[in-house]
């Protein structure tokens, strides 16, 4: 079994940057036609092999569209879109709560929704969820971010349930730190405190999790359903 995408179809949410422009392109080298949906277009203006697309993913009418824009029917759902709002929960606001949420969870929700009755007979057909170890172990001034984070479990696993019998598989990614542009202009003592928690004394990159997400898509985890994946060079051992 390789992992080869070939003739499959891929949208990956919040794909225009970070760790899912890396999701997207690396699945379109595995040979899949990629179409990823984010609030942007991409800050580098590259569209050469992926066909990006506009939408806010908490707003299902908009989700909705973007998916009729797409069309026909769909292998690989990446839901990888995510925002954070850090602050201690005695002094989170109720937008920063919902908000975090709207986007985390009730996306993930409302893509899997609009995408699993195209994905119904297609070779091949996955779902991937981007969750966290903080949605696994909490983090303090994570409660938003975390409480996401692991309801994205709970549904990766009720949807692996439910859209089994239909062909599809659905799994979770739970990265630990991750060494994007975003994580490296973070306070030294934060990358420090991380790494210090890794068994293999180093932290991720973005190809990482994406590797992650192209075995998961492919024929060799065809038998792999509801189980969450972490990619974080055992900080949660």
């Amino acid at each position: 079994m390789k992992l080869d995408l070939s003739g499959r179809r891929a949208i990956v949410t919040g794909g225009a940057r970070g760790i899912g422009r890396t999701i997207a392109q690396k699945l379109a080298d595995a040979g899949a036609q990629v179409f990823a949906i984010d609030v942007s277009l991409p800050d580098d203006g590259d569209t050469s092999e992926i066909s990006f697309h506009t939408a806010d993913i908490s707003d299902a009418a908009a989700v909705d569209a973007a998916i009729a824009e797409i069309g026909g029917p769909v292998s690989i759902l990446v839901n990888n879109a995510g925002i954070t709002r850090d602050r201690t929960l005695m002094k989170m606001s109720q937008d920063e709560w919902q908000s975090v949420i709207n986007v985390n969870l009730t996306g993930a929700f409302n893509m899997i929704h609009a995408t699993a009755p195209h994905m119904v007979g297609a070779e091949g057909a996955s779902i991937i969820n981007i969750t966290s170890i903080n949605g696994i172990r909490g983090k303090v001034g994570q409660g938003n971010y975390a409480a996401s984070k692991a309801g994205l479990i709970g549904l990766s696993k009720s949807a692996a349930r439910e859209l089994g019998r239909k062909g599809i598989t659905v799994n979770a990614v739970a990265p630990g730190m991750v060494m994007t542009e975003m994580a490296r202009a973070l306070p030294a003592e934060i990358l420090d405190r991380a790494l210090g928690e890794t068994a293999l004394n180093k932290l991720a990159d973005p190809d990482d999790i994406a590797a992650a997400v192209v075995f998961l898509a492919s024929d060799a985890a065809r038998m792999i359903t509801g189980q969450v994946l972490q990619v974080d060079a055992g900080q949660l051992i």
